[in-house]
């Protein structure tokens, strides 16, 4: 009776838990505990902010799609059977499919316009890298206007992103530059400026300009050169900046960009 009435309290306790748990996630901020239709829906709302059209790259990529679908159905059909009505069936449904494509691609484009300009903007295309492929350090150098370089690690070397005023960083990333060569011993790094001047980087393209650089280490190299920034940081005393202009809410974005 004793084993029977324990069992009850530990069910009961579980239940609780349980509920608990779902209660959390339920009112939490971290896009980590949202399913995937808070997910969608809240990279929709904060794109829309800075896309008004949104609805419409939707919508129309849904009609478009459902369109083809009926006319293959229509062309490829036979006379007087109901293969059309299938063909726009598939057709919606792929249709909802590339909708889907289009809120990643609006949602990254409008994360470019919404933190443009501002410091730490940086971030937003390096933290669209491939987390498998490559390790991202925000702000490892901060001028104080809040200039700042970021640092990226990958198959093509030490990657580091001037982001702010290149007048400014101009001095400071040939000091890391030097900093990076001195611990590295060989190992390439390459300095590039955010920006929309000649000879920059514009910040929608930074993500695609990185990951087209040649590679030049394999796995081994690559955690033998993060032992050494390792090394290289816990010798700097680091300037005290904020995260970067991603806020909590922009991490579901985030996640829509990459794709589940």
């Amino acid at each position: 009776m004793a084993r029977s009435e324990a069992a009850k309290a530990l069910a009961e306790k579980q239940k609780a838990e349980a509920k608990a748990l779902r209660e959390k996630k339920r009112n939490s901020d971290n896009p980590a505990d949202w399913n995937t239709l808070r997910q969608i829906r809240e990279s929709f709302k904060i794109t829309h902010q800075v896309d008004p059209k949104l609805p419409y790259w939707l919508a129309g990529s849904w009609l478009a799609v459902a369109l083809i679908g009926l006319a293959l159905g229509l062309i490829f059909g036979r006379s007087g059977s109901l293969d059309w009505l299938w063909g726009l069936l598939v057709g919606a449904l792929f249709g909802v499919t590339a909708a889907m494509f289009m809120l990643t691609h609006r949602t990254k484009k409008g994360a470019y316009t919404r933190y443009k300009g501002q410091p730490g903007a940086g971030e937003v295309p390096l933290s669209m890298l491939n987390k498998k492929k490559w390790t991202t350090q925000p702000a490892i150098a901060v001028t104080r206007q809040q200039d700042c370089i970021h640092r990226v690690v990958g198959e093509p070397g030490v990657v580091l992103v001037g982001d702010g005023d290149a007048g400014r960083l101009r001095q400071l990333m040939s000091t890391e530059v030097k900093r990076h060569q001195q611990v590295l011993y060989g190992i390439h790094v390459e300095a590039i400026q955010m920006g929309d001047e000649p000879g920059q980087v514009p910040i929608d393209k930074v993500q695609k300009h990185i990951e087209k650089m040649p590679k030049t280490l394999d796995a081994v190299q690559i955690e033998e050169v993060k032992g050494r920034l390792k090394a290289l940081d816990a010798m700097k005393s680091r300037v005290p900046l904020p995260k970067g202009p991603l806020p909590t809410s922009m991490k579901g974005s985030r996640r829509a960009m990459r794709g589940r």
